[in-house]
C-alpha cells in the first residue's frame, strides 16, 4: 500500500500544527464561530447533536492492520471506545472533544493517518472496490490511479472551495462495486481494441435530494490525460456550478440544466487549454505510484485446500460463513473474507476499539498486515490462504465479526441518522435495529436471499437508500418522525434509483411493512430470483399493495 514520502510527512505535520494554532485561538475567542467553521471542516470537524464529530481518512479504503490500530487507540482513548465506519470507507468519531482534536491528528499523522478533505466544498475522498487487486474480474487495478487522483486534488488550490462537495469513484473490474454512476465524477477502467488501458467517464452522478445516475462523458479516455481532463471538468464546475442555492450547488444539478452533450463540449473546450500540458501522465510517474501497490508475495497453493474442502463437508456453520462472507481470488489457493460490521445490538458499521485491534490482529497474521473498508460497511481481508478460512472463522466469530449475512436483510447499510446526525429528520439505528431483530433467523435470512436494504435518516442519503432493492428513508412530519419506502434502487452496472411507492410509516409500523414486501417477495419469486429480479420482472404494484394492506393507505403525498 502506499507509503508517506518526506513530503506527505510534511505537509501532514504542517497542517496538524495549522490547525492547532486555529482551535487555540477559537477557543481563546479569537476566531468567531463563522470564521472557525471552515477551518475546521478542512480538518474532519462537524458539530453534530451532540457536539463534536471528527471523520478520519481512509483513502480508497484501503488500511494497514498498524493504521487501524492506531483508530482502536484513537476511538479508546479520546472517544467511547467506539468508531463508525461509513458509505465512503471514513470513520467517523462521533464524541471527541474540540480540545483534544489537534491531539488526535497528531497521533494519527504517526501512523500516516489524517482528516483533511473530509468534509467541505472540495473533492472529497476517493472511493474504490474494496476487492481491488484481488478481484478476479478485474481490468487492472483501480488503486494507483487512486492514489493519483488523491495526490493531485489534495491542497489543490483552486478547488479548496467549490460551489459544493465533489466526489470521484474509480472501478477497475468488469463489474462495478464502487457505485460510480451516483458521483459526481464516475471513473470506469477500460481497455480499447489494442489492449491499451484508459476510462470510461460518467459525470453528474449523485443521490441526495436529486438522485441521478452520471452521464457518459467520453467511451475512452487514454490514462495519460486523466489528471488534465479531471481538472477540466472540475473547473467547469468551479465556474457554472450555482452557489446561491445549496440544494442545487452539486455538479449533477449542472450537468441536467446544461444537458450532458453541452457539458461535456464545455469540458472539452477548456481541456483543450490542458490537454498535453504539466499534468499529463507519464510512463516513469505510473510505476512510481504502482510500485506501492505490488502484489504480495504469495505462495504457490493449489486451488481448492483439502482440508478446507473437508471443514466444509463437515461443519454447517462454516460453510454457511464461506457461501456469504468469502470471495474468490485471482490467485490460487487464497480467497477475499468480509468481517462482518452488523453486530446484532450495535450500529451498522460500528466497531468497537477491541473488533479493530481483533481485525488487525487477522490481517497481520493471515492477509499481509492489510484490510479494506467497503461501502457497505464492513472490514475485508483481502489475501487469505484458503488453508486459514476455518481458524480465521473461528477467530473472527471470537470477536463478533463473523456474522455470515453479507449480502442478505441483516447486512443492512444505514447511517448514524437523528442519534447523532445535525442534518437528520428522523433516527435511523432504531429503524435498523428493529429490522435486524424481526430478521435475526438466519434460516429465514437465507431462504430469502440477497436483498441490499439501505436506510438514511435524511434526503442527503448517506445510507444510500435510493440505491436499496428497499431503500428507507426518514422525513418529517410535523414534528414527527416517519419513514418512506422507496423499491427498487440498485447499484452495479445497471444502477438504478428506487422511488417511493406510498405514504409514509411510522416507525413502529416499518418492521411489518418491510415483513409483508418480502412476503410478497417469496410468494411471486421464480427459482434462483433475487427480490429485485422479482421486483423488476413483475412490477410495483404488488408490492404497493402488500405494503398497503388497506388500499386508502397507498395514497402518494407529496413529504411522504
Amino acid at each position: 500500500m502506499y507509503q508517506y514520502d518526506d513530503y506527505d510527512h510534511a505537509i501532514v505535520r504542517a497542517r496538524v500544527a495549522q490547525f492547532r494554532d486555529q482551535t487555540r485561538r477559537y477557543l481563546a475567542g479569537e476566531l468567531s464561530d463563522d470564521e472557525f467553521r471552515p477551518l475546521r471542516l478542512q480538518n474532519g470537524l462537524y458539530i453534530q447533536r451532540h457536539g463534536p464529530m471528527l471523520r478520519l481518512a481512509v483513502p480508497y479504503g484501503l488500511i494497514s492492520a498498524a493504521q487501524l490500530r492506531r483508530f482502536a487507540d484513537v476511538a479508546r482513548r479520546y472517544d467511547r471506545g467506539v468508531g463508525h465506519f461509513t458509505t465512503r470507507h471514513n470513520l467517523q468519531l462521533n464524541w471527541v472533544k474540540l480540545a483534544e482534536v489537534p491531539q488526535i491528528l497528531a497521533d494519527l499523522a504517526r501512523d500516516e493517518l489524517h482528516a483533511i478533505q473530509t468534509s467541505g466544498n472540495c473533492i472529497r475522498n476517493v472511493t474504490t472496490d474494496h476487492f481491488a487487486g484481488v478481484a478476479a474480474d478485474e481490468i487492472a487495478d483501480p488503486r494507483p490511479w487512486a492514489e493519483l487522483l488523491r495526490q493531485w486534488s489534495s491542497f489543490h488550490p483552486e478547488f479548496a472551495y467549490l460551489p459544493r462537495k465533489f466526489k470521484v469513484a474509480i472501478s477497475g473490474a468488469t463489474e462495478d462495486r464502487a457505485a460510480i454512476q451516483v458521483h459526481d465524477l464516475g471513473l470506469q477502467v477500460v481497455r480499447d481494441p489494442a489492449g491499451t488501458i484508459g476510462f470510461r467517464v460518467y459525470a453528474g452522478g449523485g443521490l441526495g435530494r436529486t438522485p441521478l445516475l452520471g452521464q457518459v462523458l467520453r467511451e475512452f479516455l487514454p490514462w495519460q490525460h486523466l489528471l488534465s481532463y479531471t481538472e477540466a471538468l472540475v473547473r467547469v464546475f468551479n465556474r457554472y456550478g450555482r452557489r446561491d442555492n445549496a440544494y442545487k450547488a452539486r455538479i449533477k444539478i449542472l450537468v441536467k440544466a446544461l444537458g450532458c452533450e453541452e457539458f461535456s463540449g464545455q469540458v472539452d473546450e477548456e481541456w483543450s487549454h490542458l490537454k498535453d500540458g504539466p499534468s499529463t501522465l507519464t510512463d516513469g510517474e505510473i510505476a512510481r505510484v504502482a510500485a506501492q501497490f505490488r502484489a504480495p508475495a504469495y505462495e504457490t497453493f493449489a486451488a481448492d485446500d483439502l482440508c478446507h474442502l473437508a471443514h466444509l463437508r463437515e461443519d454447517k456453520a462454516f460453510s454457511r460463513w464461506v457461501e456469504r462472507n468469502v470471495q474468490n481470488h485471482k490467485v490460487p489457493g487464497y480467497a477475499a473474507v468480509t468481517l462482518s460490521l452488523k453486530k446484532a445490538g450495535a450500529a451498522p458499521g460500528d466497531a468497537s476499539s477491541e473488533q479493530m485491534e481483533a481485525a488487525a490482529d487477522l490481517a497481520e497474521r493471515y492477509s499481509f498486515g492489510e484490510l479494506r473498508v467497503s461501502h457497505e460497511q464492513n472490514l475485508i481481508l483481502a489475501d487469505v490462504p484458503q488453508r486459514e478460512l476455518y481458524t480465521v472463522w473461528h477467530r473472527a466469530k471470537a470477536a463478533s465479526l463473523a456474522a455470515p449475512t453479507v449480502g442478505l436483510i441483516q447486512d443492512l447499510i444505514a447511517c448514524p441518522g437523528g442519534d447523532f446526525c445535525a442534518l437528520a429528520n428522523a433516527r435511523s439505528l432504531p429503524v435498523a435495529a428493529a429490522i435486524q431483530e424481526r430478521f435475526e433467523d438466519l434460516d429465514y435470512q437465507h431462504d430469502i436471499g440477497e436483498l441490499e436494504l439501505n436506510i438514511s435518516g435524511c434526503m442527503n442519503s448517506c445510507g444510500h437508500h435510493h440505491l436499496g432493492a428497499i431503500g428507507i428513508l426518514g422525513v418529517d412530519k410535523n414534528g414527527e418522525e416517519w419513514y418512506q419506502i422507496t423499491l427498487g434502487g440498485r447499484q452495479g452496472n445497471d444502477a438504478s434509483i428506487g422511488e417511493v411507492i406510498g405514504r409514509a410509516f411510522a416507525a413502529a409500523e416499518v418492521p411489518d411493512a418491510i415483513e409483508r414486501l418480502i412476503g410478497a417477495y417469496l410468494a411471486h419469486r421464480h427459482a434462483d430470483e433475487r427480490f429485485i429480479d422479482t421486483f423488476d420482472r413483475i412490477g410495483e404494484e404488488v408490492f404497493r399493495q402488500a405494503a398497503y394492506p388497506h388500499p386508502h393507505q397507498s395514497r402518494r403525498v407529496a413529504n411522504g
